[in-house]
């Protein structure tokens, strides 16, 4: 068995409307994951179940989300020892242990292209960096700015399909699936 973390981009339904953390486990053991597990309520999910293909795994999840509630959410999968490199990568780790909350990372289903970062690169306000590891885009944020142009940037449609967790969320899932290494 291998341990997976499954990322929802969004758990927003409609108005009025978020998923529910115990609903979005239920329907994962129905697709036969084992030991699903969720990580506060904002669409992270971590389970074993055999090696499989990530795309797979991402395109059965998808499909199962759709049918359970009514609405198509891009679900980005990794396996166990792929998020403890991810979150091994953080360029920033004064950054993280200052404030984690501003620090983030776009994990990308596919990498984003060189020429993707550096365009994104005008976009890193005064006091905020940008770097990209692997193919996903670590930031940190300003707290003096309270809207990013950077984030605003950051979007589906300049780097493809990604979804951003901040620092905490990272290490909190990186801690969860490394118990099951």
């Amino acid at each position: 068995m291998q341990t997976y973390v499954a990322l929802l981009y969004s758990i927003i339904l409609g108005e009025g409307r978020r998923v529910v953390m115990a609903d979005l486990k239920a329907m994962a053991e129905e697709l036969g994951l084992n030991n699903p597990r969720t990580l506060v309520a904002t669409g992270n999910l971590v389970f074993e179940a055999p090696a499989t293909d990530i795309a797979d795994l991402e395109q059965r999840l998808e499909a199962a989300f759709e049918k359970t509630f009514g609405r198509h959410v891009d679900i980005l999968v990794r396996g166990a020892e792929d998020w403890l490199k991810l979150a091994a990568g953080n360029p920033f780790p004064d950054e993280s242990n200052a404030t984690a909350d501003q620090v983030a990372v776009r994990v990308m289903r596919r990498p984003v292209p060189d020429e993707a970062v550096t365009a994104l690169g005008s976009y890193v306000g005064k006091d905020e960096k940008m770097h990209a590891v692997a193919g996903n885009i670590w930031i940190v944020f300003s707290r003096a700015a309270p809207s990013s142009r950077l984030l605003t940037a950051a979007s589906h449609k300049r780097l493809g399909v990604g979804t951003s967790r901040n620092w905490n969320t990272v290490r909190k899932l990186a801690e969860m699936v490394g118990s099951r290494q």
